[in-house]
């Protein structure tokens, strides 16, 4: 038997989205994208677990269990796919997360309007430009006669070969990265920066705070709560990587370096069209990916007091 509480609280809620339904009616559109490629791709997860055919179907293809994800673990790439996407997230994670905190507070020292605005736009203006036109002006500038190794030339150097040479490898696709999302990724700092009450700015001056006082005092504990969730989302997406910059730039002679699993998964699916298998190297990598994004919540509410949930 319904209880009459519950009765009431869904009169209440029907008849908010009845007052409020233009905001409904906006949300539909995102919720619908939502629902459409993002959950509704998700039930094909179940080919994992079966010797996936094209003619027989998801419903008719014979189930064969945890096989794929045990064949990917005894696999002998795995352990250099898991060291390699490791490792090129530990180094965006160390230079490319603090590069934008960095770079937005020092835009927010700035006082001259102008200037300011002019710094924000050259700094954003990489993150719109497109993968393959950056993964070529990458091959272009870092090749042996590129403007790169002209530079070393100029100072006595010899050319490097920096997209041939395995070790160079993850230092050279982090500093794209950071090139490229360094300004973006500042704004969500910015904004929090902006929140920021400005009489704790004067209380420090009157208290005697310098400048370097008042950015360690006031500015960095303000965004620290914006920090440690940005923090929590990147460790969230330690063993995700886009394969499409890898795919452009990387070739056999750094494999031992470049490749990823992300680039594993499209050379399994895409080219080689083993489906199931491919499947089960995605559905480990999000499952690892959604253990790291809990545990560093929770390390984050233990040490701060502040996460996601």
């Amino acid at each position: 038997m319904t209880q009459p509480g519950i009765v009431v609280r869904k009169r209440s809620v029907l008849r908010q989205m009845t007052k409020h339904r233009q905001v409904y009616v906006i949300l539909l559109p995102v919720l619908l994208y939502y629902l459409i490629f993002n959950y509704g791709p998700m039930f094909g997860n179940v080919i994992a677990f079966q010797r996936y055919s094209i003619t027989r179907g998801m419903l008719k293809s014979p189930f064969v269990g945890f096989k794929h994800f045990a064949s990917f673990l005894q696999n002998y790439t795995f352990w250099r796919l898991l060291r390699n996407t490791v490792m090129i997230n530990l180094y965006g994670l160390i230079f490319g997360f603090p590069a934008s905190i960095i770079l937005a507070l020092l835009l927010n020292e700035l006082r001259g309007t102008k200037f300011k605005r002019t710094v924000q736009t050259l700094t954003y203006m990489p993150y719109f430009i497109s993968t393959v036109v950056v993964s070529g002006l990458m091959l272009d500038f870092l090749s042996t006669r590129g403007m790169i190794n002209e530079i070393v030339k100029m100072f006595g150097g010899q050319p490097i070969q920096f997209l041939v040479r395995p070790e160079l490898f993850w230092g050279v696709y982090t500093a794209s990265e950071v090139w490229q999302g360094v300004g973006w990724g500042s704004i969500i700092y910015l904004s929090a920066l902006a929140g920021i009450d400005q009489e704790l700015y004067e209380a420090a001056a009157i208290d005697g705070s310098n400048r370097a006082g008042r950015l360690w005092h006031v500015t960095l504990p303000g965004i620290l709560g914006t920090i440690m969730i940005m923090l929590i989302l990147r460790i969230g997406q330690m063993l995700s990587l886009g394969y499409e910059k890898i795919l452009l730039i990387y070739s056999t002679t750094v494999y031992s370096t470049a490749d990823v699993i992300s680039t594993y998964v499209y050379r399994k699916g895409l080219l080689e069209q083993d489906f199931s298998y491919s499947t089960a190297v995605g559905l480990f990598n999000s499952v690892v990916n959604f253990i790291l994004l809990l545990s560093a919540n929770k390390l984050s509410r233990s040490a701060t007091g502040s996460g996601l949930w």
